[in-house]
């Protein structure tokens, strides 16, 4: 079990960054693979990016490639999300997820969090 807890989110203009935290409760955090997706207003929640448990491996979706940045410190229990270079249609809801194999994290996450509003004014 754990508990996912982010922030970070906010207003920003088109070209700026924001970085989102996801703070993991329990001792078990180095065990789960981590995630971020969003969900913007009328749209399916949609995969942003994932990291293994050792932060060796990671993944993203097409559209953030080259300005998006995730990665863990594991002494923390936290996953970061560097956001570079925002576009208007960054805006959404972003979640931070947890799975136990990192391969499934990417796509049918066990735990979420409650999620951190970005908007991206052009």
């Amino acid at each position: 079990q754990v508990q996912l807890v982010e922030s970070g989110g906010g207003l920003v203009q088109a070209g700026g960054s924001l970085r989102l935290s996801c703070a993991a409760s329990g001792r078990t955090f180095n065990t789960y693979g981590m995630g971020w997706f969003r969900q913007a207003p009328g749209k399916e929640r949609e995969f942003v990016a994932a990291i293994s448990q050792s932060g060796a491996l990671t993944s993203y979706a097409d559209s953030v490639k080259g300005r998006f940045t995730i990665s863990r410190d594991n002494a923390k229990n936290t996953v970061y999300l560097q956001m570079n270079s925002l576009k208007p249609e960054d805006t959404a809801v972003y979640y931070c997820a947890a799975h136990g194999n990192y391969g499934d994290v990417t796509w049918r996450p066990g735990y979420w969090g409650q999620g951190t509003q970005v908007t991206v004014s052009s």
